[in-house]
């Protein structure tokens, strides 16, 4: 997401203050007592390979063996097609201006779908086709992340909120707020569906959380902070954690940050 110097520093004390963010809009499904506390998810990174580091990464999905992505910032969100074994853009389609920021992106039914942040538009790409959206469709709230199980794409706009969309005409089908043991959880941002359960980047943390899809509980989570050496993250000018593609030919992770040098391959342990 793009963030104002203000609110970043806003954001970072609150954070030092109380990691865990708790949403009290009072919109939100009330989250109720008796859940259990997620289990910490072990994992191994497996290898790591080259990342363009002007990509300020808002959405990463493999597909066909070529992993897809879509990045943000005023005037430089594109989305395109990378190599992942060597981080060379084969295909970069600009698509940002001074009023459009892109962000998260899913492939459903050879559609790509890419959110804007603010915009209140989606755009709609052919798979095979990148260069210019076949439709806009109009989505009400914030864009941050989306992703999609068999039927509904799956959206998050900031809030502990995801939403179930009808891909065919953009109508919520059904809503589910996230809540752990301490309640509701907000700044839900880049989204992975797997087999029944989403993963979430917590945005400005790193953080991702494992996400029963049916009851919005968590029920696990992943603890990334020190992938970066420190010399990498003055070096390149990094930004936060925020990238997971889900590789299903090798039931395996590929992880990555804005502005990250490195994809990371990551296998789970549990």
């Amino acid at each position: 997401m793009k963030r104002s110097p203000i609110f970043l520093l806003s954001l970072f004390f609150l954070a030092c203050n109380n990691p865990k963010t708790v949403d009290s809009d009072p919109d939100l499904i009330p989250a109720p007592t008796g859940i259990a506390a997620p289990k910490e998810i072990s994992f191994t990174i497996l290898s790591q390979h080259p990342h363009d580091t002007s990509a300020y990464t808002q959405g990463l999905e493999m597909h066909d063996g070529k992993l897809f992505e879509g990045t943000g910032d005023y005037n430089s969100s594109s989305l395109r097609i990378t190599d992942w074994s060597t981080g060379n853009v084969e295909k970069n389609h600009p698509m940002g201006s001074d009023t459009t920021f892109g962000e998260g992106i899913t492939i459903f039914k050879d559609k790509l779908y890419q959110l804007t942040w603010q915009n209140n538009i989606v755009y709609v790409y052919e798979l095979k086709n990148i260069d210019k959206p076949i439709q806009t469709i109009f989505w009400p709230m914030e864009g941050w992340g989306i992703t999609h199980d068999s039927s509904s794409l799956i959206i998050s706009d900031g809030s502990a909120n995801l939403y179930f969309v009808d891909p065919s005409n953009f109508k919520i089908k059904n809503t589910i707020a996230v809540k752990d043991n301490l309640g509701n959880v907000n700044m839900l941002n880049e989204l992975e569906y797997v087999d029944g359960f989403i993963y979430a980047n917590v945005y400005e943390t790193d953080m991702i959380l494992k996400i029963d899809a049916e009851s919005g509980h968590v029920v696990g989570r992943m603890n990334l902070a020190g992938l970066l050496s420190p010399s990498d993250i003055i070096a390149y000018r990094t930004n936060v954690l925020n990238g997971i593609a889900y590789d299903r030919s090798r039931n395996l992770f590929l992880i990555t940050g804005k502005r990250w040098p490195k994809l990371f391959e990551l296998k789970l342990n549990n």
